[in-house]
């Protein structure tokens, strides 16, 4: 269970927003229950597969939010070392960086620190997923014809998140010894977006090196 991982309680586990869960006895939440049954098969090709008979929509939703309660648990652990000092701009190595922009709030890019950016990026997305209208946790309520343009951009968010922990903060994932917590988080997601498609390929640039290795192996 990957949030007991993060209950050693000898370092600060601030974590940046409340877990999104998935009410229990839901469809979802069952739909929850065999990605982790599926995932502890090892097999992450086949634990990232539509289930026989299962609406995508639904199973892009409750991975979305199992992702995002990852990334929250996973940035938790080195916010003491991403800072406004030590993160001016919100970057994934040299040659990216990026300005925040919601298109709602927020319609002309800015420049911030990456606590800052991510912060943002956190709270927009759990907006998101608390929208009944785009992500309907009750049985039968249909899903909107843009949820899957919604969900990219979620899922494009996210993975700068997991881009800005490997290029600046490494170190002390390694010290904390996450790094092999982190790898698998980010293959199960990588898996996950690359068997449906959904994020653009220029946009996973940043990791690409990294997304190579770690999906090599599972040709």
């Amino acid at each position: 269970d990957i949030s007991s991982l993060f209950c050693s309680g000898s370092r600060s586990s601030k974590t940046f927003k409340p877990k999104k869960n998935i009410p229990e006895g839901s469809h979802q939440y069952e739909l929850l229950k065999h990605a982790e049954a599926t995932l502890g098969s090892g097999n992450l090709r086949m634990a990232v597969m539509l289930p026989e008979g299962e609406d995508l929509n639904e199973w892009v939703a409750v991975n979305t939010v199992d992702f995002f309660n990852q990334i929250n648990m996973l940035y938790g652990t080195i916010t003491d070392f991403c800072t406004e000092e030590s993160c001016p701009v919100m970057s994934a190595g040299p040659k990216y960086e990026y300005h925040w922009a919601d298109g709602t709030n927020i319609k002309k890019p800015i420049k911030c620190s990456a606590p800052k950016y991510i912060d943002y990026l956190m709270t927009w997305v759990q907006d998101q997923l608390d929208d009944e209208t785009l992500f309907p946790s009750k049985i039968g309520v249909p899903f909107p014809k843009n949820f899957m343009s919604v969900a990219k951009t979620i899922l494009k968010r996210l993975f700068r998140v997991y881009a800005h922990i490997y290029h600046q903060h490494f170190d002390p994932v390694i010290q904390l010894q996450e790094e092999a917590h982190l790898n698998t988080s980010f293959k199960h997601f990588i898996f996950f977006v690359q068997e449906f498609n959904l994020i653009d390929r220029r946009e996973l640039a940043p990791l690409q090196e990294l997304i190579e290795k770690l999906t090599s192996k599972d040709r």
